[in-house]
């Protein structure tokens, strides 16, 4: 499958209500434009966008988490912008566990299941992607998100593919729940 355009975004949070990030909190999210090869029909068998999404993953996971460097993803999500001749379906194929594992491995590893979210959308669409804790999903402080824009895309016939990793929890993060300093990192949510 042919990636048409890569586009980033990278956020670095340093300060929120006054209180310095210490140490800051790096979000970034890389996003594929591919060719649907299903718009504008309807096929049962989606199984070659599943197939395509592990290349499609391996370029974009290596440069969302390059983004962040020095520090590594201790966060992941990831999205899917169906353009309006497809169907939401179309996002969920590429979103699979062929797709989670390829994001799990540039992460260096992970074992909790990956937060997602998909749509149908115009061209300049935004999207919020889930962020949570890649080792536990109870660790209620990495309940985050980005949030991002394609301004001209997808087109009718195209999906944005779209993986996301931050380096820490939310800034003043309080609500309590499993630390991630406590995680066992076995089952994915504790």
């Amino acid at each position: 499958m042919k990636i048409k355009r890569i586009l980033t975004f990278f956020d670095e949070i340093r300060e929120a209500s006054g209180r310095a990030a210490e140490p800051v909190l790096r979000k970034s999210a890389a996003v594929a434009i591919v060719q649907n090869p299903f718009a504008g029909k309807y096929v049962e068998d989606l199984s070659l966008l599943t197939k395509e999404s592990e290349a499609v993953g391996r370029e974009i996971c290596a440069i969302a988490v390059s983004l962040l460097a020095p520090h590594k993803p201790v966060s992941y999500g990831k999205a899917a912008i169906v353009g309006i001749a497809g169907e939401q379906e179309h996002g969920n194929a590429m979103l699979t566990t062929v797709f989670g594992n390829v994001m799990r491995e540039a992460a260096g590893g992970g074992v909790a299941w990956i937060s997602s979210f998909t749509k149908r959308a115009a061209p300049g669409a935004s999207i919020d992607i889930p962020l949570a804790h890649k080792d536990a999903l109870y660790v209620r402080s990495h309940y985050d998100g980005i949030s991002i824009t394609v301004a001209d895309g997808p087109a009718p016939d195209e999906i944005a593919v779209i993986c996301a990793y931050a380096t820490r929890g939310r800034v003043n993060a309080r609500v309590g729940g499993l630390a991630a300093a406590d995680i066992k990192g076995i089952d994915g949510l504790t």
